[in-house]
């Protein structure tokens, strides 16, 4: 394309249909385990029935009492208006019946952890809890403080939220101290599983997300059953796997919704092994037995170890933010002028400095730096724009409804992807001793303990 001067209004209209409606980059923070996911504005609807003609009376009910500390109907049917929240589907009577005797069982789970908790005499301070929520609204693009306003509309205490994140930081500080040295990962340590990646160089690997669902009683088995299937439909018809895993897993991956990482054949369950072997990639498990519990799934990846040769790029891009969305037949002058700095920055930035300086001068909400991307993860119309570029050259403006990208090329390398370095191999012989003490010290906590169910 000719790059001119002044903007005239087929340019604009030309520059529109030549790119997708999103042509930027993701931000880097969107990994494959924190998901973007924004609740539709409005929900009402999905709410179930919450006031009682009784006066409240059901919805005060004792479901349950945990070494003398009691669960109430409210609660249950709260975490239950939460899940619909944060998978953004409806929530009506009949699911929250369904749910419901799960939900009862993770709230014992959960009383349980939290006496724990205060036993060892763990203090969580406000500010950690603050600060998990305030994650929350940054992942799902939301202003500050804009959390507890979206929950009351929904008819959800902030409360519920807070008690969920609550327990989920005390726990981790529990399992830290039952750790103790085993914390430490070891040279040795290291070094070993290095050698076992070694000896298994061709072998394939997993990229797994979970939920696990527990069934610490038999006579619960169908009760946990039901409870996966319904997920395993919420999933189906659109429900973020990492949204609905950091909600109702419980598994200590939750914290990381759900993901288990790259993962080996002899670290995974038969069972699940069995499974994933067969499944496509993207695709949800049906509910897998094993030791525990349930095992929902899903598969984000495969490739053999030692084997994963990809193009990585590093990029640098100035966004110019329209303050209208654009009509490519009768562009604002504010957007004929947005135009005009992108074609000037694509024709005259030799270095990735310059994208970042316009960027910031742009006032842009999104960051210069989405970090390193792979390219053969992008979609196809911006994998042929950045797959010709050399380092130092810059893409034409990309135009979209709310706004225009200069996108640059800093480094572009072929890399093995499954190398793994040290600190990952560390995090991953953490994680798995975590988990393994994590399910020890529950079920620990239930055999001491003294819980009386009661009719809901």
């Amino acid at each position: 394309m000719t790059r001119t001067g002044p903007l005239a209004i087929p340019a604009l209209a030309l520059l529109a249909s030549m790119m997708p409606a999103a042509a930027t980059l993701p931000c880097a923070a969107q990994t494959v385990h924190h998901h973007a996911h924004q609740p539709p504005a409005a929900t009402t609807a999905a709410n179930p029935t919450t006031a009682p003609d009784d006066g409240g009376q059901a919805q005060d009910a004792i479901v349950a009492v945990v070494n003398g500390n009691i669960i109430t109907r409210r609660d249950v049917d709260n975490r239950g208006r939460l899940f619909a929240l944060s998978t953004g589907l409806p929530m009506n009577d009949e699911v929250l019946a369904r749910l419901r005797p799960q939900i009862t069982r993770q709230l014992i789970d959960e009383k349980l952890r939290m006496q724990e908790i205060q036993s060892r005499h763990i203090v969580i301070a406000p500010e950690q809890i603050a600060a998990a929520i305030g994650d929350i609204e940054k992942r799902n693009n939301m202003k500050q403080n804009a959390l507890r306003d979206h929950l009351e509309q929904d008819g959800v205490s902030l409360n519920t939220l807070i008690d969920q994140i609550r327990v989920q930081l005390g726990w981790t500080h529990v399992l830290r101290e039952q750790l103790g040295e085993r914390a430490r990962i070891g040279n040795a340590d290291i070094k070993q599983r290095e050698a076992a990646l070694k000896r298994e160089v061709g072998q394939p690997e997993y990229n797994i997300s979970e939920i696990f669902i527990p069934v610490d009683d038999p006579t619960h088995n169908q009760d946990a059953l039901n409870f996966a299937q319904t997920v395993i439909k919420q999933l189906h018809d659109g429900a973020p796997f990492a949204i609905v895993a950091a909600q109702f897993s419980q598994a200590q991956t939750a914290l990381e919704g759900g993901s288990l990482g790259w993962v080996q054949a002899d670290e995974l369950d038969p069972q699940v092994l069995d499974i994933v072997r067969q499944m496509p990639t993207g695709a949800v498990s049906n509910p897998i037995r094993v030791a525990g519990g349930y095992d929902v799934v899903t598969l984000l990846g495969k490739r053999e170890i030692g084997r994963e040769i990809a193009t990585m790029m590093g990029l640098r891009q100035a966004f110019f933010p329209f303050t209208s969305t654009l009509n490519p037949q009768a562009p604002t002058p504010q957007q004929q002028q947005a135009l005009a700095r992108a074609e000037a920055l694509s024709k005259n930035a030799h270095d990735c400095g310059a994208v970042e300086a316009a960027n910031q001068s742009a006032g842009s909400p999104r960051p210069a730096n989405p970090g390193d991307v792979q390219l053969d993860h992008l979609n196809p119309q911006m994998r042929a724009v950045l797959d010709p570029l050399k380092p130092g050259q810059a893409t034409r403006p990309l135009v979209s409804t709310d706004g225009i990208a200069v996108i640059m090329v800093c480094s572009r390398d072929t890399r093995n992807l499954s190398d793994q370095s040290p600190d990952e191999i560390a995090d991953q012989l953490l994680n798995e001793r975590v988990e393994q003490v994590s399910r020890q010290v529950n079920r620990d906590l239930h055999r001491r303990a003294s819980i009386e169910m009661r009719s809901s």
